[in-house]
């Protein structure tokens, strides 16, 4: 399933439809650790500079921008990569 949501993701048309805790499932799975303030699960990870700050919207989706965001994470790190190698 989890990488259904990748390639979703990585595809760069279903940004809008992206569930907010299949964004989360991805983000874990690549390594990232989570650390959660009010409404906002911020993600980190050791030689990723970018934080990624995630809040969801009110049908349970990701906002599409954040998805944009992680999507250029995984790209410019090659984190798509180490996925398909598991």
């Amino acid at each position: 399933m989890i990488k259904n949501v990748l390639e979703k993701i990585l595809s760069g048309l279903n940004d809008k439809n992206i569930k907010f805790i299949d964004l989360k499932k991805l983000i874990s799975d690549l390594g990232f650790s989570e650390r959660i303030k009010g409404s906002h699960h911020i993600y980190f990870k050791t030689g990723i500079i970018e934080i990624i700050n995630l809040q969801s919207l009110q049908d349970g989706k990701a906002k599409a921008y954040q998805v944009k965001q992680v999507r250029n994470i995984i790209l410019k790190y090659e984190l798509h990569k180490e996925e398909k190698n598991v």
